[in-house]
């Protein structure tokens, strides 16, 4: 399956697991899935190769005074 076809079905996933997280587990279950949920999907991203994040760990070239 390509990946323009999964992605809804990993959209499903992650909106039945956070589901799940708010019924059973409360607010608190919910927002702690949804936060690492992002931090999968962006490391996931830039592991491989679709996301750059090169501009985020360079150093910060210093400007003439």
């Amino acid at each position: 399956m390509d990946e323009a076809r999964m992605m809804p079905v990993l959209g499903l996933v992650f909106g039945i697991a956070l589901g799940f997280a708010g019924a059973f587990g409360g607010w608190s279950a919910f927002v702690i899935v949804l936060v690492l949920g992002l931090v999968g999907y962006i490391t996931g991203r830039a592991l491989a190769g679709e996301l750059d994040l090169s501009r985020l760990f360079a150093p910060r070239e210093r400007r003439p005074q």
